[in-house]
């Protein structure tokens, strides 16, 4: 079977590792302190502050950029759940956007619609989905005109860039995830990247219980400190990121020669400005083309086109398991229909783009550690289910 994601540790990878345990310092240390320095370098931000998880990244920036009890925040619902957890967590509320048809990201002018009708909005958290930046030209102009605090997913968008500049680079903070799929690692780990003083400052605070000094603690804290043995793994995996996230895209750009041909398959597109690092190859599924009929139909004919495409792909995943092809579906419930948030009332709302993408959506392999037979056999095998489309 080939993997949907296939972490690349290097012979390199285990002997940094293995120094560290040897070395007797295993908790957050001098190789947390580097991993922070050479990430935030990387991103093109002033600070770098190392956590367990991205999750707890995001909890973190949460709190450490200002945001209270009570406020509001624009995010997507096409996302993992995780993004908008981080603001329940704090008592924000999370205010839901709907996506660009051809990204997945947050649309600026679905944005732009939602602060015309609240003035209460104090934030914006856009999530860089799949490996390929939002935009963020658009979204940090309407921040800079409602006066929002910006915080960026890019737990997907290791050395993806917009315009230039890094994903996670543009807001007051961003974070990462190194969870063990990602496009490096550290087998669990987060970092929160920023270039304001007093929001790194804060962050190491909420880190480490908000110590100040020794058993001096003037906020509430956690311990969402990384270790050395996390660390060191991710100096070596940022050694090899831009390399890996070339082979990457080299993966993609063969997926898409040769299955653009398939009429019934939309492979993803790279935004012009955009460098897309291909966390994931993610295709969509016809006939349902949502740009042309979103207008046109009611919703309770999208409903039925949603339910057609979905049966349709389960057919596809089956379909592909069954020629040893490793396949994903992210996310199949956008976060508003999540049980969780209609018990808050969130099903009430409706954001057609991102059910469509919840019930098109089907990701490939596309990670580094792919061969040219791999290649092949994931070419061969969608494109011979052409013949079942009904």
């Amino acid at each position: 079977m080939i993997p949907i994601a296939n972490p690349d540790i290097s012979e390199e990878d285990k002997q940094a590792v293995l120094k560290v345990l040897e070395s007797g310092m295993l908790a957050s240390g001098p190789e947390v302190k580097k991993f922070e320095e050479e990430f935030a370098a990387f991103v093109g931000a002033d600070y770098g502050i190392a956590t367990t998880s991205g999750t707890t990244a995001l909890d973190t920036a949460v709190q450490a950029c200002g945001l209270k009890a009570g406020d509001k925040v624009i995010t997507t619902p096409f996302t993992f759940i995780a993004s908008c957890n981080s603001l329940l967590f704090n008592s924000v509320k999370p205010v839901f956007a709907d996506i660009d048809y051809t990204t997945f990201n947050l649309d600026p002018v679905k944005v732009r619609e939602v602060l015309e009708k609240d003035p209460e909005i104090k934030g914006i958290m856009p999530v860089h989905l799949f490996g390929q930046s939002a935009d963020m030209t658009e979204l940090m102009e309407l921040a800079d005109e409602y006066e929002l605090i910006v915080i960026e997913d890019a737990a997907q968008a290791h050395g993806a860039s917009h315009c230039g500049q890094r994903a996670g680079s543009f807001g007051q903070a961003g974070i990462y995830s190194f969870y063990p799929t990602k496009n490096m690692t550290t087998g669990e780990g987060g970092m929160l990247v920023t270039s304001d003083a007093d929001t790194a400052r804060l962050a190491r605070k909420i880190i480490n219980h908000g110590r100040t000094g020794d058993y001096q603690h003037d906020v509430l804290g956690y311990n969402f400190r990384s270790t050395d043995l996390a660390a060191a793994l991710g100096r070596q995996q940022l050694r090899r990121l831009e390399d890996n996230n070339e082979k990457r895209r080299e993966n993609a750009r063969y997926l898409t020669e040769n299955l653009q041909q398939l009429d019934w398959l939309e492979g993803p597109e790279e935004r012009s400005g955009n460098y897309h690092v291909y966390h994931q190859y993610t295709v969509r599924l016809r006939p349902l083309n949502l740009e042309n009929h979103e207008k046109a139909l009611d919703y309770s004919e999208l409903e039925n086109c949603f339910a057609k495409v979905k049966r349709c792909r389960d057919q596809l995943v089956e379909h592909l398991k069954e020629r040893g092809v490793g396949c994903g579906i992210y996310y199949p419930l956008p976060v508003h229909e999540q049980p969780l948030y209609r018990r808050r009332g969130y099903d009430k709302y409706s954001f057609p783009r991102a059910e469509a993408a919840a019930a098109q959506v089907l990701s490939l392999p596309v990670h580094p550690v792919l061969s040219q037979s791999d290649l092949e056999k994931i070419v061969k095998a969608v494109s011979c289910f052409s013949k079942k489309i009904s």
